[in-house]
């Protein structure tokens, strides 16, 4: 009975995991594994530490390598025909830019998805299922200066992200400056009103990520990274919004409480949340105020 080694670029300690690589190696191993077929996915013990790496991938244990998607090319390839050169080696969904270079040769079998003089294929990263993850915008405030002492914006950034980098979901970096020299800045507030609308949740530091999320009736989890709470805090208790942290005032580490996180983040994503995010901006807008003070009504 065979039993097949599934690699790729993922694979290489000094290679690099795409998601569409990796997404191509997972549509080979339902293939294989639908078919009966034993097999294991080998990956960089940097993308996926304590996974089953190349070094640890006896070849005596192996029928087959199949090298999955990305270019075949290079000394890393070439060097995986090596190590396995007992099995028999097939390269599928591959990119072959040079049919001679011995990385494409040292397969017994190429099943190319695109090649000199070959009619292109689909890319095997097409292939179902996909998984579905809430999409997050993530807005941190830069260090503002005007709190002195009492900022805590680079201990909180790094606490919060690292808490974030855990989570299961699509992160989305969004910055409120607008600059039309900048072409990865949103230029008019309404652009980026758009890609907030588009959003599941909002995880910020920022008072304008928290107020716009709510605006656009996106939950948000809403840190303020200032020591005791500034104005983030401030602005959540105006709209009544509850899913937001503080820093405790002696700013001791960590800052964070990553149970205090996670309920939080349960939260946000219910349709309670959802439901609440979507309800009416808060009245009493100070627009009526300064019209009282410039004695225009």
């Amino acid at each position: 009975m065979p039993r097949v080694l599934v690699t790729g670029w993922p694979s290489f300690l000094h290679g690099e995991a795409t998601a569409g690589d990796v997404l191509a190696m997972e549509a080979v191993r339902r293939g294989l594994t639908g078919a009966g077929v034993e097999c294991d996915l080998a990956w960089s013990p940097v993308f996926r530490p304590g996974g089953l790496d190349l070094d640890r991938a006896d070849p005596g244990d192996y029928s087959d390598v199949v090298f999955v998607c990305g270019p075949a090319h290079g000394e890393q390839i070439r060097e995986l025909h090596r190590r396995y050169a007992r099995c028999r080696r097939v390269a599928v969904g591959v990119s072959v830019i040079d049919p001679d270079d011995p990385a494409v040769t040292g397969f017994d079998a190429v099943l190319a998805r695109d090649a000199p003089a070959a009619a292109p294929r689909p890319d095997l990263s097409a292939l179902p299922p996909t998984g579905s993850v809430p999409v997050v915008g993530v807005v941190l405030a830069p260090g503002q200066r005007e709190y002195g002492e009492r900022r805590r914006h680079g201990g909180v950034e790094e606490e919060l992200t690292g808490w974030l980098a855990a989570r299961s979901c699509a992160r989305l970096v969004l910055d409120t400056r607008l600059d039309p020299r900048d072409w990865r800045l949103c230029t008019t507030a309404a652009e980026l009103e758009s890609a907030f609308r588009r959003l599941d949740l909002v995880v910020t530091t920022r008072l304008h990520g928290l107020v716009l999320a709510l605006k656009n009736g996106v939950p948000a989890l809403a840190v303020d990274p200032v020591a005791g709470g500034a104005k983030v805090a401030a602005q959540a208790r105006a709209w009544g919004w509850p899913a937001v942290v503080t820093v405790p005032e002696d700013g001791a580490a960590p800052l964070l409480d990553p149970a205090e996180l996670d309920r939080w983040w349960d939260w946000t994503l219910s349709a309670e949340a959802a439901g609440r995010a979507s309800a009416a901006p808060p009245s009493g807008t100070m627009i009526g105020e300064l019209l009282d003070v410039l004695g225009a009504r």
